[in-house]
């Protein structure tokens, strides 16, 4: 597993049914490193502290296997990577492999897996339609969200190193297709 893109967000404003939001789901990608602290990465907007950033969840990863899908869903839009509001698009992430607790080393920095990414009316904003949430929803394809350990710069082209495997705890998917009901 390799870094493929760093993508980061500034908070953007949109109209949605009437309302202003701000959203930091409109993620690109950027040429240099990005410096992944404690509760988020550098440099990225984060609106909605309950669901995104803090220390559970301050490094979004998604994978690049999985646009193939996606794109193959919605060939009309301009695809590029962070289109999911993710920090890293990583190659061969695999949520039904990757458990919870897991550590890795990426670059300078230590990341421990902690939760799937549970999608919101945002990524409907970002696809132009709601319906891909419940299409995000019907599969395990939810990206993880990790914890920092160690804070540091990750760039394009870093592995995704296993330091310490958890299989005691449940995979990325089975933790998704928990909440599903939810």
């Amino acid at each position: 597993m390799k870094v493929i893109a760093v993508n980061i967000g500034k908070k953007t404003a949109i109209s949605y049914k009437g309302r202003n939001i701000e959203t930091g789901i409109f993620k690109f990608q950027v040429d240099h490193p990005v410096f992944l602290d404690i509760e988020n990465v550098k440099n990225d907007a984060v609106i909605d502290r309950k669901y995104h950033g803090g220390i559970a969840q301050a490094v979004y990863g998604y994978s690049e296997n999985h646009y193939e899908y996606w794109k193959g869903l919605y060939p009309d839009l301009d695809w590029q990577y962070g289109m999911f509001g993710e920090n890293l698009t990583i190659s061969n992430l695999e949520e039904t492999e990757i458990h919870v607790g897991t550590i890795y080393k990426l670059g300078e920095a230590i990341l421990e897996v902690t939760k799937p990414r549970e999608p919101c009316v945002k990524l409907g904003i970002r696809f132009g339609t709601q319906k891909v949430l419940k299409q995000f929803w019907n599969g395990t394809k939810s990206g993880i969200y990790f914890k920092v350990l160690k804070t540091g710069n990750v760039k394009v082209g870093d592995a995704l190193i296993l330091s310490n495997k958890n299989e005691t705890a449940p995979t990325i998917a089975q933790v998704f297709k928990s909440k599903k009901g939810t």
